[in-house]
């Protein structure tokens, strides 16, 4: 528990760091008057996927980490090639689809459900982002 709880908790700042400079970046790009709508849109859509990418990049590393060198969990189920399949569950938690194939267990249970609720948080994020740049640029179109 000494290594398991710092470690989700560096996972989610980092992930929340990631995200943040994303948004950043992504606002100082829609600074820049030469940029139109429609073009920020789709840039914005790529760099937010991309960032989300990264994001569960970052929490598969961690469970990988915490199974092979830690042994606090492991995962279970239809496991077929390791490193994919941390892609895979990373994706299916961090989405919170959760389709229950792959199953953890012992501590990385915890950190399953902690990659959801960042999740969650860093996808509402992004669309409230988005949102609230839409609506402040939209009307620049028709100028």
């Amino acid at each position: 528990m000494l290594v398991v709880l710092p470690t989700i908790c560096f996972l989610v700042l980092l992930s929340v760091g990631v995200h943040y400079n994303a948004l950043v970046w992504l606002s100082s790009f829609l600074l820049r008057r030469s940029v139109n709508v429609r073009r920020w849109v789709a840039v914005s859509i790529l760099g937010l996927l991309l960032a989300h990418v990264i994001e569960i990049f970052i929490f598969s590393v961690g469970y990988e980490m915490l199974e092979k060198f830690g042994h606090y969990g492991e995962l279970t189920g239809e496991i077929r090639e390791q490193t994919r399949d941390y892609w895979y569950f990373s994706f299916v938690s961090y989405t919170s689809l959760g389709f229950g194939d792959i199953v953890p267990t012992g501590w990385l249970r915890m950190m399953t459900g902690i990659e959801t609720l960042t999740g969650l948080i860093l996808i509402a994020w992004s669309a409230s982002f988005l949102f609230m740049q839409m609506e402040r640029h939209w009307d620049d179109e028709s100028r």
